[in-house]
């Protein structure tokens, strides 16, 4: 599915499918952080079940108000315990599934809200691919 919003002067989810993510035109297959602030990094976790605290650290340090975590091809929820420290920061955490994480990443980052989405992708490397058409 191709994304095409109107404007967005923050860097945006152009395209998704069920395995992979594309970043302002360029295919990712790996997991990622993608923050409207501009950051971009690896995220070294490539399946659900491999996620422990530590994978939390670095998103910590982000200037953001909202993290989406996309879980996949289905919605899963992270223990509780995990989160404190967004809690302590007052900060949101949101798990969803892939498809909708991207949705929403655009959305709020186009109204220009502090978000960052950590995307679990089962890995591989980037590929490019076409930007959408204007």
């Amino acid at each position: 599915m191709k994304l095409q919003p109107d404007r967005i002067d923050v860097p945006a989810i152009t395209a998704y499918g069920a395995d992979w993510v594309a970043i302002q035109g360029r295919q990712q297959r790996s997991s990622v952080v993608l923050a409207s602030t501009g950051e971009q990094f690896d995220w070294p976790c490539s399946n659900f079940a491999d996620l422990t605290p530590e994978h939390f650290d670095a998103l910590l340090a982000l200037p953001i108000e909202i993290l989406i975590l996309g879980t996949g091809v289905q919605q899963r929820f992270v223990r509780p315990s995990w989160l404190s420290g967004f809690m302590q920061r007052r900060m949101g955490v949101e798990s969803m599934a892939n498809d909708a994480a991207c949705r929403t990443y655009n959305i709020l980052a186009s109204e220009g809200r502090r978000v960052a989405i950590a995307l679990i992708l089962p890995g591989g490397a980037p590929e490019p691919v076409s930007a959408p058409e204007a």
